[in-house]
């Protein structure tokens, strides 16, 4: 058992970047279709602006954070 438990760290990897990967697709595909052909109000084009977003840090740091930096740390 290591310092942060028993994290199975390629799994959660694969899990983080799926999931940073769905949250980019759906807010930029919302913010598309709330842009071009749905009328919505404006905090729903900004939600979906931060649901993009999150889902790019989530992308972006899956793989260092739990790829690079905790199973060096432990």
């Amino acid at each position: 058992m290591g310092r942060y438990g028993s994290i199975d760290y390629p799994a959660v990897v694969k899990r983080g970047v799926l999931l940073g990967l769905a949250l980019m697709v759906v807010g930029e595909f919302g913010g598309y279709l709330a842009e071009n052909y749905l009328s919505v109000p404006g905090w729903e084009e900004t939600l979906f602006l931060g649901v993009a977003g999150v889902g790019l840090l989530a992308f972006v740091l899956s793989p260092i954070v739990f790829g690079i930096v905790l199973p060096l740390t432990e």
